[in-house]
């Protein structure tokens, strides 16, 4: 224990609390744009209010400022731990978590007056760009700093997996990047036509891959056995899962780009991969699930466990959908739908956001020296309204997406449409309503951890008994 107060846990306390602030406001701007698709005129002719310019506001803030502060967190905690050191740098650290936050702020600005490359989830305009290469790169020395005087000569697995989100995330925000700047606020992009598209689905694709998978599974490799009191269920396992998800993933970016103008072996090659990629994916989601054999009864009393098992369901079922939807011939019907929204938020509401909240309520008691989170059933509620905030909404968005396939696709015998564009939109409305309240009920849960983490930090007696915390 007196290791544990040579720690740095300030910037770690930092980055947790940001992670909740940000996930807050990123969800707010969700529903807001969610009641735009039901409600147009809710943008009242606003151009900063618009869906076109709050919609890129609300995918940078729940993936990088909110998700990303949840991996800076839990990677710094993580990497302390398991090294038997402190952070390679105090003040690189600090600098990564004030030029985090700037860079979101920034983000907050830009995006809202249209200020864009108009590049999925790279929609920043190039100084920005260049300040987050400085943040990550700083980030990267950090991490691999702390590795490398680590007093224990073994790497554990969690940091496997943050390390090869580090080094990757750099090098997919370098070249997808890369630009001739005319201004302070515009630029061309070195790459034209076709050959954008494909280093940017090679991009965006990776950034869910690495982003929003390895850096997570890191989260989960450490926290769930943590959390459970029981060792990995396979230490072999999680080192195949690891070096299959990373080999793989990087070739899974074209099934992006089917039907288009990206060559067809180009296509086929990207859903390839993207179905061999349900392998590991599935190892990594057994694996964790599996490290609770012997102690599922902890499930009963922990909704911590919960929101971390629960999330790797959810992880599992994104897994085995997106391969799904690559191949061509489901892709002709799903392209373009909210069948993809459904898939997009079963993995960042399912499986992203539910560990990064399980993770920040392990870590808040020992961050801020309490002995558990203020109240335990607000944590349980928490769990559930969430867990049927994302239910309602994927499910909606899954009906509306094969309806909306085959609605576009429905010909007469002359050859002629069989519905129009409005009547395909029009019946699209009630799943609109319940995807509003899907969302909704996502934001509530996050008020609620709001109101639990404000009265635990402040040092309220707990209102129940404590589940017992790990160490």
């Amino acid at each position: 224990m007196e290791r544990a107060s040579t720690y740095n846990d300030h910037v770690v306390r930092q980055f947790t609390i940001m992670t909740i602030v940000w996930g807050v406001v990123g969800m707010l701007v969700g529903v807001i744009i969610a009641a735009q698709l039901l409600w147009p005129a809710l943008n009242f002719d606003v151009s900063w209010l618009s869906y076109g310019r709050l919609r890129p506001l609300h995918t940078n803030a729940v993936i990088f400022a909110f998700g990303g502060s949840a991996l800076f967190a839990t990677s710094y905690y993580v990497v302390q731990r398991t090294c038997h050191v402190r952070l390679f740098s105090d003040g690189l650290a600090a600098f990564t978590f004030w030029g985090w936050q700037l860079i979101i702020v920034l983000a907050a600005i830009t995006l809202p007056l249209g200020l864009t490359q108009g590049k999925e989830y790279a929609e920043l305009v190039w100084p920005i760009d260049v300040l987050i290469a400085a943040v990550w790169v700083a980030y990267a020395v950090v991490f691999f700093g702390t590795v490398v005087l680590r007093k224990v000569k073994h790497i554990y697995v969690a940091n496997w997996f943050y390390g090869a989100f580090i080094i990757t995330i750099a090098v997919l925000h370098i070249v997808n990047s890369l630009a001739l700047p005319t201004s302070l606020t515009h630029s061309y992009p070195v790459y034209s036509g076709v050959v954008d598209a494909m280093v940017q689905w090679w991009y965006g694709h990776n950034a869910v891959g690495f982003f929003l998978t390895a850096g997570f599974l890191g989260m989960m490799y450490y926290f769930i056995p943590k959390q459970a009191g029981r060792p990995v269920y396979s230490y072999r396992l999680s080192v195949v899962h690891f070096w299959a998800l990373i080999s793989i993933y990087m070739w899974a970016g074209p099934h992006h780009l089917h039907y288009t103008t990206l060559p067809d072996w180009a296509q086929s090659l990207g859903m390839v991969f993207s179905l061999i990629l349900l392998a590991p994916s599935w190892g990594g989601m057994i694996n964790g699930i599996m490290t609770l054999s012997g102690a599922w009864h902890k499930l009963r009393t922990d909704p911590i466990l919960k929101f971390l098992i629960v999330s790797l369901s959810f992880y599992g079922m994104s897994t085995f959908e997106g391969p799904m939807m690559s191949i061509k011939t489901v892709n002709a019907l799903s392209h373009y739908t909210d069948w993809t929204i459904g898939h997009v938020h079963s993995g960042a509401l399912g499986w992203v956001a539910m560990v990064s909240i399980g993770c920040v309520y392990a870590l808040l008691p020992k961050l801020f020296n309490r002995e558990a989170m203020y109240s335990v059933k607000l944590i349980d509620v928490h769990f559930w309204i969430s867990t049927i905030g994302v239910v309602l909404y994927i499910a909606a968005m899954w009906m509306a997406g094969v309806m909306q396939g085959l609605m576009w696709r429905a010909v007469n015998d002359d050859g002629t449409l069989t519905y129009t564009f409005i009547e395909s939109l029009n019946a699209t409305y009630p799943f609109y309503a319940v995807r509003l309240l899907g969302g909704t009920l996502f934001l509530v849960g996050m008020l609620v951890m709001v109101y639990n983490t404000w009265l635990t930090i402040r040092g309220s007696k707990p209102a129940e008994q404590a589940v017992a915390q790990p160490a």
